[in-house]
């Protein structure tokens, strides 16, 4: 009988001893230097995802096999690199060192230090291509992982493990929805583990960067925050390796059972680097000029987001790809790729954001697919069927604009629309704890807004937030605590809304 396990582990060792073994190098020759790709003929020992070192001391992997010839991608512009020169293979894959020391620094896909810090030299060297957790080492979705923006945690929750992709038109806040994200990482609730973030530039100018992490710094968000950078004037090799990068490291802490939440921002421009690299390495272009591999490309990094299970350490990446659009076109090749790959989508409308409406989300074409699994009970009990009244609101809206007679129902639920319209209006960079969530959704759902003029809701409760809180301390603890709110609690809040509406409607 044929011992299968033994076969496996026979190839294993092979293989091993191949990658690790110096004999096996061999040294080529460089044919040609086209746009950052270099082909080398003689390299015969080779292997996909090989690093390869160049006479003149630049180096780059191997992206392509031919019969005769090798494609390498480099790391830099390599106009030091002629024909003729030689090119050595070095037994080794693409890999990143990651360490604790990587928190709160910048660093780019290749580890090298771009915040004037020294170098990282301890670490565990992590490969940037891995093949993703088994469905037997992970587990449902059932954590949350608190964005602090009202719209988001009450009716498109994010769990730990999900990959919800955010995507709009350019300048519609996509990047300071993520960032908020990151800043509320700070402060975790009862019972949960802090969560380490990973930010990742692909092909942003390098001032968008610095004010982000000049932002992350001043709310004190960069001490459990790792920035990985490729920024715009870097070789298109680095922007393509910048998010496989970003999400070696947070297999790292995965590994030590952390939770950990990743933004990749943005995969259109990863995109974009790929597709000039491949249509250098003269693959053929397929539809909107894109290699017909750019499905896997983003696959195989999003398929690393996870929730392993008690038995695997119980760690968890969290992943928040961005896309942009054009023109608010969901349909075109990018985004309905990454939108099949994600768990859901938060859409941002560029209708919304002139309307003065920020976070500029539609209720109707933003999903979470994880759903009420990714939410605490305090937050499932209040929201309810928010999505679904703001849904028809928006349709409402758009029918009344037509004629004047509406019935008194219909009124009604116009009115309640505009007040949770108003209601889930919030600052850039301002994320709330849940306590503070649950309290303005509760106010409301439960009608207790319904006497207060539309235009001084924001007013309201912003002046009411701190109010609660002088006096009703102990009952914001219990709306922060994750437990279905009681009948009484919101008896309580009604009682401390009409105090203080007494104050206010003065």
């Amino acid at each position: 009988m044929i011992d299968n396990k033994k076969i496996i582990e026979n190839l294993e060792k092979r293989l091993s001893t191949f990658t690790a073994n110096p004999q096996t190098q061999n040294v080529g020759v460089v044919e040609k230097n086209t746009d950052g790709v270099v082909s080398a003929s003689g390299l015969s020992k080779a292997f996909m995802g090989e690093i390869i070192e160049f006479q003149e001391g630049s180096r780059g992997v191997v992206l392509n096999l031919d019969e005769d010839q090798a494609s390498i991608i480099l790391f830099n512009d390599g106009q030091t690199i002629q024909e003729g020169m030689s090119a050595k293979t070095t037994g080794q894959g693409l890999t990143i060192k990651a360490s604790e020391e990587l928190l709160g620094r910048v660093v780019s896909p290749t580890g090298a230090p771009l915040d004037g810090k020294p170098e990282i030299k301890k670490g565990k060297e992590m490969p940037l291509e891995k093949i993703a957790a088994g469905v037997v080492e992970r587990e449902g979705v059932n954590t949350p992982m608190k964005t602090g923006i009202k719209t988001i945690d009450a009716m498109f929750p994010i769990g730990r493990g999900q990959r919800e992709l955010i995507i709009g038109d350019r300048g519609l806040g996509k990047t300071a929805i993520a960032v908020d994200a990151i800043i509320n990482q700070r402060e975790q609730g009862k019972g949960l583990k802090p969560v380490i973030c990973i930010y990742v530039a692909i092909g942003q100018k390098q001032n968008t960067v610095a004010r982000v992490v000049d932002k992350l710094k001043q709310e004190n968000a960069m001490e459990n925050t790792i920035v990985v950078v490729s920024g715009a004037s870097d070789a298109a090799t680095l922007q393509y390796l910048a998010p496989y990068a970003g999400v070696a490291i947070g297999e790292y802490f995965l590994e030590k059972g952390n939770d950990v939440l990743i933004v990749y921002d943005d995969l259109t421009k990863h995109a974009w680097a790929y597709r000039q690299l491949s249509l250098v390495l003269r693959r053929p272009a397929g539809r909107e000029a894109y290699p017909g591999d750019i499905f896997y490309l983003h696959s195989r990094l999003l398929e690393r987001a996870v929730k392993l299970n008690k038995e695997n350490g119980g760690g968890s990446i969290t992943a928040l790809p961005i896309i942009e659009t054009q023109a608010n076109d969901i349909s075109a090749y990018i985004p309905t790729n990454v939108i099949s790959i994600t768990d859901g989508q938060i859409f941002l409308q560029s209708d919304l954001f002139n309307a003065g409406i920020r976070p500029a989300i539609s209720t109707g074409m933003s999903v979470s697919r994880v759903g009420t699994a990714a939410q605490t009970g305090a937050m499932k009990s209040v929201a309810g069927k928010m999505k679904l009244e703001m849904s028809q609101f928006r349709e409402l809206e758009a029918f009344a604009q037509f004629g004047s007679d509406l019935d008194t129902e219909t009124t009604a639920q116009l009115e309640r629309g505009k007040r949770i319209n108003e209601i889930l209006k919030q600052p850039q960079y301002q994320p709330l704890s849940e306590a503070s969530e649950v309290v303005s959704i509760a106010l409301v759902t439960n009608n207790l807004l319904d006497d207060v003029p539309v235009a001084d809701v924001t007013r309201f409760e912003k002046e009411f937030q701190p109010y609660f809180k002088k006096h009703y301390a102990k009952l914001l603890e219990t709306f922060g605590n994750g437990e279905k709110v009681k009948p009484e609690d919101i008896k309580q809040l009604e009682k401390a809304a009409t105090e203080f509406k007494k104050q206010f409607l003065k």
